[in-house]
C-alpha cells in the first residue's frame, strides 16, 4: 500500500482537515490545524508531500519520526500541528487497514467513555448562569469558561472583586452538582493570578487552566504551591520535551495536551504515559473540529490518567457550521450522562461526508484571534 495524495480542505468555523488517499483505496482523515492559521498549515501539508507520496503509511513511528527529526528544525506550534494531522489520518488508514478502532491496536481501552465537559460564556464570560443550565439540560455536569476580559499585570481591586462576584454567583446557580473549570487562558499575570487563585478557592473549581502563560512554568510551580486548586496546563505545549519542566517542577496536576498541536495520537498517548509516572492527570484539550475529537477519545481509551475530554458543541466559535455537520448519519459522537462513548469502529471510529466537507470548502474561513488592548492603549493577552 502506497500513499497516493495529501488532500487539505480549509472549513467553517475555523477548521483545517486532511485526508490522506492511499492505492488500495483506504483514506485516512486527520485535523491540522492551528486555530488563526489554517493557511500556513495546509502549505505545511503541501511541504511534506514530497516525503510522503510513495510511502507505505503502515509503518506510523517510522513516518513520525521523519517528519519530526528532517531538516533540524524541529517541535512549535506548526510543525507539531502539522505532524499531528498526518498522524490522525495514518492511524486512521491503519485501523482500517485491520479493520479495528485504533484503541486496539495501541494495546486496547482501559474504559468505553470518558467524562466530557462543554464550553460557556465567550471570550468575555456573559450570560454564564443561563448557558450553564442549558448545558445541564443536555447531559453536561461539567463546564469550563473563562473568568476574565483584559486583565493588567497588576490591576484595581475593583476588577478582582467583579470577577470573583461573577464567578460565586455562577456557583450558587448550579450548586455543587456541576463542576465549573476556570480558564485563566494566560490573560492572568503572576501578580494577579496569586490573589486569584486565593480568591477563587472557595468556590471548588475543578481546575484552573493557564494561571500563567506556560512559557512560566517556573511561576506556576510556584502558584501551585500556594493553592489547593489543581491548575492545569499544556494547550500551548507541543511534545513531550515541552511538558519534562512541567512534570519535574509538579507545576500542575492537570496536563492538557491538544491531539491536534502536539504531534498527534502518537504523541499524546507517549505524554498521557509519561504523566501517569507522575500521578498528574490527563484532560485533552479540544476546542476544535469532529476529527480531533475523534482522535482524543483514542487518546482517553488508552491512558488510564485521562478523566475528562473537552469538547466544541455549540461553542461560541462554531459559527457557520458544528461538530456534527462533517460526519455521516450514525457515525458520529455518542453524548449519554455527561460521558462521551468511546468510538468502537475501524481507525477514528468516525465517518467523514467528503461531500459536506468539499461543499463549504469552497467557503473556506479566514478566522483570526481578535486584538485586545488595555485602558492605555496596550496589547492585552486574548
Amino acid at each position: 500500500m502506497k500513499i497516493t495524495a495529501l488532500k487539505t480542505f480549509v472549513v467553517p468555523p475555523r477548521w483545517l482537515f486532511l485526508k490522506i488517499e492511499t492505492d488500495e483505496g483506504i483514506s485516512g482523515w486527520g485535523e491540522p490545524i492551528l486555530e488563526g492559521h489554517a493557511e500556513t498549515l495546509a502549505a505545511k501539508i503541501s511541504e511534506l508531500e514530497d516525503f510522503l507520496i510513495g510511502r507505505d503509511p503502515l509503518p506510523i513511528e517510522d513516518i513520525w519520526q521523519m517528519i519530526y527529526r528532517n531538516g533540524c528544525y524541529r517541535g512549535g506550534p506548526v510543525l507539531m500541528s502539522a505532524l499531528a494531522g498526518v498522524d490522525m489520518a495514518l492511524w486512521d488508514i491503519k485501523g482500517q487497514y485491520h479493520d479495528a478502532p485504533i484503541h486496539a491496536l495501541l494495546g486496547g481501552p482501559v474504559r468505553d467513555r470518558v467524562r466530557s465537559y462543554s464550553w460557556i460564556g465567550g471570550d468575555r464570560p456573559s450570560d454564564l448562569v443561563e448557558s450553564a443550565k442549558a448545558m445541564r439540560s443536555r447531559g453536561f455536569d461539567a463546564v469550563k469558561l473563562n473568568i476574565c476580559s483584559e486583565l493588567q499585570i497588576v490591576d484595581r481591586a475593583e476588577k478582582i472583586d467583579g470577577i470573583v462576584a461573577q464567578m460565586a454567583q455562577l456557583r450558587d446557580a448550579v450548586g455543587m452538582e456541576m463542576d465549573l473549570a476556570f480558564d485563566f487562558h494566560g490573560r492572568v499575570h503572576a501578580p494577579m493570578a496569586k490573589i486569584l487563585l486565593h480568591e477563587l478557592q472557595f468556590l471548588r473549581p475543578l481546575f484552573v487552566e493557564d494561571p500563567v502563560v506556560p512559557t512560566q512554568i517556573d511561576t506556576m510551580a510556584d502558584l501551585a504551591r500556594s493553592t489547593t486548586i489543581p491548575l492545569t496546563t499544556g494547550e500551548r505545549l507541543y511534545s513531550r520535551y515541552d511538558f519534562k519542566s512541567v512534570f519535574e517542577s509538579r507545576a500542575a496536576s492537570v496536563i492538557n495536551p491538544d491531539t491536534a498541536h502536539v504531534g498527534g495520537i502518537s504523541e499524546m498517548v507517549r505524554i498521557g504515559n509519561w504523566a501517569e509516572a507522575y500521578d498528574v492527570a490527563l484532560a485533552p484539550h479540544c476546542p476544535l473540529g469532529p476529527i480531533a475529537l475523534a482522535a482524543s477519545l483514542q487518546v482517553d481509551a488508552v491512558c488510564h490518567n485521562a478523566f475528562i475530554q473537552e469538547q466544541s458543541v455549540g461553542i461560541h466559535y462554531n459559527t457557520g457550521a458544528d461538530l456534527a455537520d462533517y460526519l455521516m448519519e450514525g457515525h458520529g459522537f455518542e453524548l449519554e450522562d455527561g460521558y462521551l462513548k468511546i468510538p468502537t469502529g475501524p481507525g477514528l471510529g468516525i465517518r467523514v461526508e467528503e461531500e459536506t466537507v468539499i461543499e463549504k470548502a469552497r467557503k473556506g474561513h479566514r478566522w483570526r484571534a481578535p486584538v485586545w488592548r488595555h485602558e492605555d492603549g496596550s496589547i492585552a493577552e486574548w
